[in-house]
């Protein structure tokens, strides 16, 4: 039987935390080279890098991610146990650990978690952006609970796991108030020549958004291409272009942007996904995410 040096997997979860072994030591009162020879033999055992250097410091590999995230779970469990046995009251939160595409705008993100963080169940959210294949590739690993994404899973993908829409909206175009008043007649006719800030040519909005021009005969002048969908509005609050945000965030955009809604429209739809493992969605937390999204946000 194969077994798991408990102490390396401390020396080695405390580096990953603590983002060094100059730190690590000093926290293990362990001599630098002592805790980097524990973490190679860590790494001979499971045959597998676990760290890789970058720009002078250390970075968890795939693997290394992996391992920090079982080793979290069990010194967190060790923890609760010296708790429950001194007597104390162990009070730490089941996990959901949630991966978000970097194109889902962040205010859509955060009102399809809101259920979480409101709900009467504890729950404590793990959120970890990044680009679509990659989330998925993680959540095949069981990394995620789900990944949220704006498009669905493909066949180019090996990865089995599933698609529950959680729901879709039309698009409104926004911009600083002076470009609202120099654009925002005839719309989308003045959307003709105007400056837009366009998501990159990668994305599924800009291939709607592409198509939809085309189809009205609009050559809107583009400004920036901005794969980000927050920096995207930090660059339209500043005036460098005219955006698009699904319309069901106007209302919280507007506000927390001070941006003006120049036009809407329902030929363009963004569509939003919970993928899981599961066929069916079982984990309670998942399931008021997607219940609360059709109920509230999609309705």
């Amino acid at each position: 039987m194969e077994w798991l040096n408990y102490h390396h997997l401390l020396y080695f979860y405390t580096v990953a935390r603590e983002g060094s072994v100059t730190r690590a030591s000093a926290v293990l009162r362990l001599a630098q080279p002592t805790l980097s020879a524990q973490i190679r033999r860590l790494e001979e055992s499971l045959d597998e890098k676990l760290f890789t250097r970058q720009n002078r410091g250390l970075v968890l590999t795939e693997v290394g991610q992996i391992v920090y995230r079982y080793a979290e779970e069990i010194f967190g469990l060790g923890g609760e146990l010296l708790d429950t046995l001194r007597g104390r009251t162990t009070a730490r939160p089941p996990r959901l650990h949630v991966g978000v595409a970097d194109v889902v705008p962040k205010l859509v993100c955060h009102r399809l978690l809101e259920s979480v963080l409101k709900g009467q169940a504890a729950v404590q959210l793990v959120l970890r952006e990044g680009k679509t294949d990659a989330l998925l590739a993680a959540l095949a690993t069981r990394e995620f609970d789900l990944v949220i994404a704006d498009t669905p899973l493909g066949p180019h993908l090996r990865v089995r796991a599933f698609n529950h829409l959680l729901g879709e909206s039309g698009i409104t175009f926004f911009a600083t108030p002076a470009l609202a008043r120099r654009f925002g007649r005839s719309f989308p006719r003045s959307l003709d020549g105007a400056p837009l800030l366009l998501p990159t040519e990668n994305t599924v909005l800009r291939r709607s958004l592409d198509q939809w021009f085309e189809e009205l005969g609009l050559r809107p002048r583009i400004a920036a291409e901005i794969e980000d969908s927050a920096l995207v509005k930090v660059f339209g609050q500043h005036g460098a272009g005219i955006f698009c945000a699904p319309a069901i965030i106007a209302r919280d955009l507007q506000r927390q942007y001070r941006v003006r809604a120049i036009g809407s429209t329902d030929a363009v739809r963004e569509r939003f996904y919970a993928i899981t493992v599961e066929r069916r969605i079982k984990h309670p937390a998942v399931a008021a995410i997607s219940a609360s999204a059709r109920r509230e946000l999609f309705s």
